[in-house]
């Protein structure tokens, strides 16, 4: 089924303001590090070790392969429904762990509190009303679920490596120097768990919605 022509804007509108707020936060990453006596390269190892940053990149280059480049490869990787429905496991988990553990621990101010709504609130918010009326969901499966925890697994432990390297870690929850192995560990094991609840409750969402559209075209 084609695509509404609003919902298609809205996803380039949703991706291009992706792209603005990866950008900008990009600009003040660098920033902050030379003015913090470090190098360029050490801001760009800072700014990639976010899983916001990842996960926004993420959802950008979704938006926009499955919209403008939809007969590609990519395009109808990112178009399917699974890899749909990942991603917005995946950015829904990043608005509600800002939310909840890391919002009061710091007050940005001024282009980086544009940033910080951008990235934790509006996208992850948009990327949902996207998912829900753009992407079909009859093919989606419980087993799916599981294999979706790659990514999250993938980047705790590009986490630890990175922070054994250079003894930066980019959340408390996960910060070894700080709480040790086993309480990050313990830490990250909820996370993943939490990724997991947050899936499948897409799936049990999708599931409600489908036979509802099943009996609006009928």
């Amino acid at each position: 089924m084609p695509l509404a022509p609003w919902l298609r804007w809205f996803g380039i509108a949703l991706a291009l303001t992706g792209w603005f707020a990866l950008a900008l936060q990009l600009y003040l990453s660098l920033q902050l590090s030379v003015s913090n006596g470090k190098t360029i390269a050490a801001g760009f190892v800072i700014y990639f070790g976010f899983f916001t940053i990842l996960t926004n990149l993420i959802v950008a280059v979704a938006l926009g392969a499955q919209l403008l480049w939809p007969e590609t490869r990519v395009g109808k990787f990112f178009a399917r429904p699974d890899v749909n429905t990942a991603v917005a496991a995946y950015i829904a988990v990043v608005g509600i762990v800002y939310s909840l553990l890391l919002r009061h621990i710091w007050n940005p101010q001024g282009a980086q509190l544009i940033v910080d709504r951008l990235l934790h609130d509006v996208v992850p918010v948009a990327f949902l009303v996207y998912w829900w009326f753009a992407v079909p969901k009859q093919g989606l499966r419980w087993l799916q679920a599981p294999r979706w925890l790659v990514y999250p697994l993938a980047y705790f432990v590009y986490s630890l490596i990175r922070g054994e390297l250079t003894g930066l870690y980019p959340y408390p929850f996960i910060d070894v120097t700080q709480l040790g192995y086993e309480r990050t560990f313990i830490n990250a094991t909820g996370m993943v768990l939490g990724f997991l609840l947050v899936a499948l409750m897409l799936i049990a969402v999708s599931r409600l919605q489908a036979p509802r559209k099943a009996a609006q075209v009928s």
